[in-house]
C-alpha cells in the first residue's frame, strides 16, 4: 500500500464525516477522515464562478444520484448484519444458562467500534492508487466477513451445543474479529460518502449510515430471534408446530456470508472509485500523514479541560453499568422468551428517532451539559435513569411472580415496554446533551479529529463498566446446597457435587440485586461530586480547548 501525501498545514483544518454520529444502543464515534476544507471551498467556489461565467451552473439532483445512495445505504445494511447477530449471541448464550463471568468475556465483542480511533488514520492513509482508496479497505474487510461467516456457519451450533457447554472463547474470538471488520468497514464507507455524492447531496450519507445500520441491526438480531424461535414461528408463521424454528443461525449466517461475497465482488468489479472525488464534486481528498494524525491526537488529550473531561466520560456511566448490561439477561434466565424482548424494541424505534429532535432545542445554548446534569438523576420531562437502575431490580424481582403456564400477561409486557421508554428518555437526553457540548468546545481548526476523540472517549467509558458490571454478578452472588448436607456451592466443581448428592444450589443473595443498589450509589455520589465538576466545565473560556493543529 502507499501513503497518502500529507496535509497542507496551512490552515490545519478538518472536515468531520457526515453521519460520524452515534446512533442506537450501540452508539459510533466518527470516523477519523480529514478534508482540507478551506482547499474544497475554494475549488466550489471557483467551479461556481466559472459555471457563472459560462452562463450556467449545473447542480445534480438526488434522482441523478439515486444510485450512489441506494449503494452507501447498502453498505451500512450490511455493516448492520454482524452488529445485530453478536448482540442476538448474549441472549442465546443467556438461555443455554452461561455463568455471568462468561457473558462478560463475550462482551469484548462489542468494543472495536468504540477503539477505532486506534486505526482509523492508518484506513485513512495507506492504500492502493489504482483500486481505490476506500475500496482497498472495503473489499477486503466484506470478502473477510463474508468468509468468516461462512466459516461460523459450520462451526457454531458446535460451539454453542459442545459437551461441556457453549465454549465462549472461540465464539467471543470469531465475533470479535466479525466487529472489527465491520467497524474498518465503516471506517472506509464513510470516508467514501464524502466523495460519492456530490456536494449537493452529500448530506444524505448521514441519513443512509443512521437507516442502514439501524436495518442491518434490525435484521441480525430482532428478525433473526424471531425466525430462529420455534414459539413465535409456531404461533405466527406456521399452520403446522415445529420443535425448531424457520431458521437458524448457521442457516443465517451461511446466506449472509454469501450475500456479502456476491455484493463485495459486484461493487468490486463494477463501482469505480474515482480518485478526484466523486459524484461531480471535483474534490482531491486529502489527509494527514498517519505519524500527524497520532501526534495531533495526544495533543487534543494534554489540554487540562481535555483530561478532565475525558476523565469524567470515562466514569459517568459506572451507575448505569448494572441496569444497562444485566437486566436483559436477568429478564431472560427468569423466563422471558428472547425474542419477545428483542422485539419490544420495535415500538421504541419512532421514540429513538423524534427524542433527539425533541431534546436538541434544549442543548442548542451555550449550556448544553445542564441537560445532562438534570438527566442524570432525575427530571420532571426525563424520568430518572440512575433509579430507573432500581425500577429495573424490582422489575426483575417481580417477573417471576407474575409468569404464567402460557407464559406473561400483556400488562407485564407493557410495563416492561414504558421501563424502557422512560430510559429511553433519559439515555438520549444526555446523549444529545453530551454531544452538543462536544460540538460547542472542538477546536473548528481540528473539528473532526478532536470530535472523533470525544465520541471514541463517551463510547469506551459505556463500554467499560458494561463488562466490569457482566463480570461482578457472579461473585456477588451467594448459593447454598439444599437437600445434600456438608455440600456447598461456591463453585462449579462444588456445584455439581452437590447435584450428584441428590440436592440443589438455591441462589439466597442475587448478584445482580447488590450490583444494582451499589450501581445507583455510585452513580448518586458521582452526580452529587463529579456532576458539578463537569457543569464547570461549561465556564471554561473557549481557548482552553484549543490547541495547536500545526506542527
Amino acid at each position: 500500500m502507499e501513503r497518502t501525501d500529507s496535509l497542507s498545514q496551512q490552515n490545519g483544518r478538518q472536515r468531520k464525516v457526515p453521519g460520524g454520529g452515534m446512533k442506537g444502543p450501540h452508539r459510533r464515534e466518527m470516523t477519523n477522515v480529514a478534508v482540507s476544507e478551506t482547499e474544497e471551498e475554494a475549488r466550489a467556489l471557483v467551479e461556481e464562478s466559472d459555471g457563472e461565467l459560462r452562463g450556467h451552473r449545473v447542480k445534480r439532483g438526488i434522482r441523478e444520484e439515486l444510485g450512489n445512495v441506494s449503494l452507501l445505504l447498502f453498505l451500512y445494511v450490511l455493516q448492520g448484519i454482524p452488529l445485530g447477530l453478536a448482540g442476538s449471541v448474549p441472549l442465546i448464550l443467556q438461555s443455554r444458562n452461561v455463568s455471568y463471568s462468561d457473558q462478560a468475556f463475550f462482551s469484548f465483542v462489542f468494543w472495536p467500534f468504540s477503539l477505532k480511533l486506534l486505526w482509523a488514520p492508518l484506513v485513512d492513509s495507506l492504500y492502493f492508487r489504482r483500486f481505490g482508496r476506500r475500496k482497498s479497505w472495503l473489499v477486503p474487510s466484506q470478502y473477510l466477513l463474508g468468509l468468516f461467516m461462512i466459516f461460523l456457519s459450520g462451526t457454531v451450533d458446535r460451539l454453542l451445543e459442545g459437551g461441556d457447554g457453549p465454549q465462549v472463547v472461540p465464539l467471543t474470538a470469531v465475533f470479535f474479529m466479525l466487529a472489527f471488520l465491520a467497524a474498518t468497514q465503516d471506517i472506509a464507507v464513510d470516508g467514501w460518502a464524502l466523495t460519492m455524492l456530490s456536494r449537493e447531496n452529500v448530506g444524505y450519507a448521514s441519513t443512509c449510515n443512521s437507516v442502514g445500520q439501524t436495518a442491518g441491526y434490525f435484521l441480525g438480531n430482532v428478525l433473526f430471534l424471531a425466525l430462529e424461535s420455534a414459539d413465535f414461528c409456531n404461533k405466527y408463521l406456521r399452520a403446522e408446530p415445529r420443535d425448531v424454528g424457520i431458521v437458524t443461525l448457521s442457516d443465517f449466517l451461511f446466506f449472509w456470508g454469501m450475500v456479502f461475497l456476491v455484493s463485495t465482488t459486484l461493487v468490486a468489479i463494477l463501482k469505480r472509485e474515482n480518485a478526484e472525488g466523486g459524484g461531480g464534486r471535483g474534490v482531491q481528498e486529502e489527509t494527514q500523514g498517519v505519524t500527524e494524525t497520532y501526534k495531533l491526537l495526544f495533543s487534543i488529550i494534554k489540554l487540562p479541560s481535555v483530561f478532565t473531561f475525558c476523565v469524567l466520560l470515562l466514569t459517568a456511566k459506572v451507575g448505569f453499568s448494572a441496569a444497562d448490561a444485566v437486566t436483559g439477561l436477568k429478564l431472560v434466565e427468569a423466563g422471558v422468551p428472547k425474542e419477545t424482548l428483542a422485539l419490544l424494541a420495535v415500538p421504541l424505534v419512532p421514540l429513538q428517532i423524534l427524542l433527539p429532535l425533541a431534546i436538541s432545542k434544549y442543548t442548542a445554548g451555550p449550556r448544553p451539559l445542564d441537560v445532562f446534569h438534570k438527566a442524570f438523576p432525575f427530571s420532571c420531562v426525563c424520568g430518572c435513569r440512575l433509579l430507573m437502575g432500581l425500577e429495573f431490580a424490582l422489575l426483575v424481582w417481580w417477573t417471576p411472580s407474575v409468569r404464567q403456564q402460557g407464559g406473561f400477561p400483556v400488562y407485564y409486557y407493557a410495563t416492561i415496554l414504558l421501563s424502557y421508554a422512560l430510559h429511553q428518555v433519559a439515555l438520549y437526553s444526555m446523549y444529545v446533551a453530551c454531544m452538543a457540548f462536544h460540538a460547542k468546545v472542538s477546536d473548528p481548526l481540528i473539528g473532526g479529529t478532536y470530535m472523533t476523540l470525544l465520541n471514541t472517549v463517551t463510547n469506551l467509558g459505556g463500554n467499560w463498566p458494561s463488562t466490569v458490571a457482566l463480570w461482578m454478578v457472579d461473585p456477588l452472588t451467594s448459593k447454598e446446597c439444599r437437600g445434600a448436607a456438608g455440600q456447598s456451592c461456591s463453585s462449579a466443581a462444588a456445584a455439581e457435587l452437590c447435584a450428584g448428592a441428590g440436592g440443589a444450589c438455591v441462589t439466597t443473595l442475587d448478584g445482580y440485586y447488590v450490583e444494582s443498589v451499589v450501581c445507583v450509589a455510585i452513580g448518586l455520589l458521582w452526580w452529587a461530586w463529579l456532576g458539578k465538576k463537569m457543569k464547570g466545565l461549561q465556564g471554561r473560556s473557549p481557548e482552553a480547548w484549543k490547541c495547536q493543529a500545526g506542527p
